[in-house]
């Protein structure tokens, strides 16, 4: 497993870990340990992100994210607590280093001549079909 970017996780004392019941493969020995991790970061409280970032991490977020502005990541794939742990981390450094990115900004352009041209006789020769399936008229 590769080791998490230490500069996208903020610090220990802005992470809260809960444990939970994670479920799956273990036997009975999964209904009794608690070996999925629950881990919370609250954005808007963190002094780690800039305003900007934490609004594109938020959105970035999607549902994980509840309206008090904490994004919680659970884990619960691994049989063990230690690598639940890693992988929580990992996903929330992933997270956090996507909404580093500014996305470009799109700059709107127009159709070109040619296509312009292209699309008026596809236009016609689909007015020609259609006036082709038509019954003549017999008063003309």
């Amino acid at each position: 497993m590769p080791a998490t970017p230490s500069r996208f996780l903020p610090a220990e004392s802005e992470l809260d870990e809960r444990f939970i019941l994670a479920g799956g493969p273990g036997g009975q020995h999964v209904n009794r340990t608690e070996t999925g991790v629950q881990l919370r970061y609250d954005v808007l409280n963190s002094d780690f992100l800039s305003q900007p970032v934490k609004i594109r991490l938020l959105e970035l977020a999607g549902r994980r994210a509840d309206t008090d502005g904490v994004i919680t990541i659970e884990a619960k794939s691994h049989r063990s607590q230690h690598r639940n742990r890693e992988e929580a981390r990992e996903r929330l450094a992933e997270l956090i280093e996507k909404a580093h990115h500014k996305p470009k900004k799109r700059i709107p352009t127009k159709p070109s001549r040619s296509a312009k041209k292209r699309r008026k006789k596809k236009q016609q020769r689909h007015k020609e079909i259609k006036r082709a399936r038509k019954t003549p008229r017999l008063d003309e």
